[in-house]
């Protein structure tokens, strides 16, 4: 019952702040953080007392949650925990609680609504990281889209309304030919097996021509795609992330965006694997042209939120790159880049709403020398743009390290064209400091800094892209059972541990035996395995 706690904490979390915000707004507020906040320790607490579980050949799954909701169509309210979908929900509560806190003054109009909508998409976000059943699963996905679509369009700016359909009609539709692709699966399921169920488990497997198997596949893949921002599904991207109000930005860049990979890592590679194989050389090389047209578009804005919304969409690519290499490092790339992405645009975000509020303006061209008036603003913002442009040490340097070195095994030619989009990103996340906080002064503006509310903010995203950047290990280890099972759906092989001083692992297939050396991919599990830490 602890997922089904989690999930109604925040429900019910959002709707007694709405009851409550027209009598006390500083209460309705605090019940709203403390609801995440609550869901948050809970969650730590938890990881802690499981973390020695992840290792090499553990058990996968944690936590299994299951209840019959309609039987009669093989319906299932089935919630369930591996490594992959706790870290994932750690973030969506760490990162909506800073959501909250950081533009904690910039909703007044409808301030209840606004924190019950805020609340219910993070709640519809941790469903999907949640869900085993592919109609449960559905369900949290549609969730997300009505809050999201409210906080745009009511709380957005100029161009909500326009933004806010844009988004919506992208995501639903896309969200409907996924729901054809379930409704398809679980139909021939039934005729393969006698047995008429939206169980993941019993999915898995079903037997798929390569034709059936690849249109399925892309009902799926086109959810995803959209959600992710990939070209040429981006065009909604921009404008949503421009338009929505500082939380709403956070929630839709560092984690909705994170459903989309999610979504893939844990739906399409496991259901349909030799689809996946086939798709692969166009998801990899659609990463690619996402990264260096994001890149490219990125270094041609004026305006701030746009420019790290381009930005956003150039560092997803790496995660199409890091899924579709079908490599243990890149597996293991893609998870942490998900974790530290969505704590490096958090934060960006949330530098474009401090200026926002204090000069009304996002213009680029009309900013210049704020780091006379504003250093601590200044800063911060240095460390998480050499966070964006991969400075080792921080947490984005490790993703996009594993994820081309992974992918480097799989398409040499792709992966070095993905690579330059490392120098592209050093260019446009220069500018950002250039123009902003150095260079001219193009116009007088009275600032204040940092409010002792925003540092603290900002000081727990520095903490976690630093801690992410110089000691991965905790990650990686989580993560390790769901990559060895990904890695087992690609090869069709059962990883087992071998202790002995060789460094190897023996792979089982059917009943014969073979060793090979262990993959780089458990390098940062040996180091902390030797250095005597867990």
């Amino acid at each position: 019952m602890t997922l089904v706690y989690i999930i109604l904490i925040l429900m019910f979390g959002g709707l007694i702040s709405w009851i409550i915000a027209g009598k006390n707004s500083s209460l309705a507020k605090g019940i709203a953080l403390l609801a995440v906040l609550a869901d948050l320790v809970i969650i730590i607490g938890f990881w802690i007392s499981v973390y020695d579980k992840f290792d090499l050949g553990s058990q996968q799954w944690l936590i299994d949650y299951r209840v019959e909701w309609m039987p009669q169509l093989g319906i299932s309210f089935h919630l369930a925990m591996d490594g992959l979908s706790l870290l994932m929900t750690a973030l969506a509560l760490f990162l909506g609680a800073v959501s909250l806190i950081v533009s904690w003054n910039e909703i007044s109009k409808n301030l209840g609504f606004y924190l019950f909508n805020a609340l219910w998409l993070i709640a519809g976000i941790i469903g999907v990281f949640l869900s085993l059943d592919l109609i449960l699963f559905y369900f949290f996905w549609e969730v997300m889209l009505v809050p999201m679509y409210f906080i745009l369009a009511i709380w957005g700016h100029e161009n909500r309304r326009y933004a806010g359909m844009k988004f919506f009609l992208f995501t639903q539709l896309s969200g409907l030919l996924m729901l054809i692709a379930i409704i398809a699966l679980y139909f021939i399921h039934g005729k393969n097996s006698g047995q008429y169920t939206f169980d993941y488990f019993a999915l898995i497997g079903t037997s798929l021509s390569a034709k059936t198997g690849l249109w399925l596949m892309c009902g799926f893949m086109i959810a995803f795609l959209v959600k992710l921002g990939i070209v040429p599904f981006h065009s909604w991207l921009p404008d949503a992330y421009t338009q929505s109000p500082t939380g709403g930005s956070i929630l839709l860049a560092a984690l909705m965006s994170k459903t989309a990979a999610y979504g893939m890592l844990r739906f399409v590679v496991p259901l349909f694997p030799e689809a996946s194989k086939t798709f692969a050389p166009v998801a990899i090389t659609l990463g690619v042209v996402s990264i260096l047209y994001g890149a490219k578009l990125a270094y041609a804005q004026t305006d701030l939120k746009r420019m790290i919304a381009f930005s956003s969409m150039s560092h997803m690519g790496f995660i199409m790159v890091g899924i579709f290499s079908f490599q243990a490092l890149s597996y293991q790339g893609t998870i942490i880049e998900m974790i530290a992405h969505g704590i490096s645009i958090t934060a960006l975000f949330t530098v474009a709403g401090v200026i926002h509020a204090r000069i009304q303006t996002r213009d680029m061209d009309q900013m210049g020398r704020f780091w006379e008036q504003v250093p601590k603003m200044g800063a911060i913002t240095m460390i998480f743009v050499l966070a964006t442009l991969g400075l080792p040490g921080l947490g984005n340097f490790v993703a996009e390290f594993l994820i081309l070195t992974g992918a480097f095994k799989s398409n040499v030619t792709l992966t070095v064209l993905a690579a330059l989009g490392l120098i592209a990103s050093m260019i446009y996340a220069l500018v950002i400091l250039q123009k902003i906080f150095h260079g001219e002064r193009r116009k007088e503006w009275k600032l204040t800094d940092l409010t002792p509310r925003e540092v603290l903010a900002m000081g727990c995203l520095i903490v976690a892209i630093v801690w992410i950047g110089i000691y991965p290990q905790p990650v990686i280890k989580t993560a390790q059972p769901t990559v060895n099972s990904l890695e087992q759906n690609s090869n069709n092989t059962t990883f087992v541990n071998d202790t002995g001083p060789t460094n190897k692992m023996t792979l089982k297939n059917g009943d014969e035996n073979m060793t090979m050396t262990r993959e780089t991919s458990t390098f940062f599990l040996s180091l902390n395995k030797k250095g005597g830490g867990k």
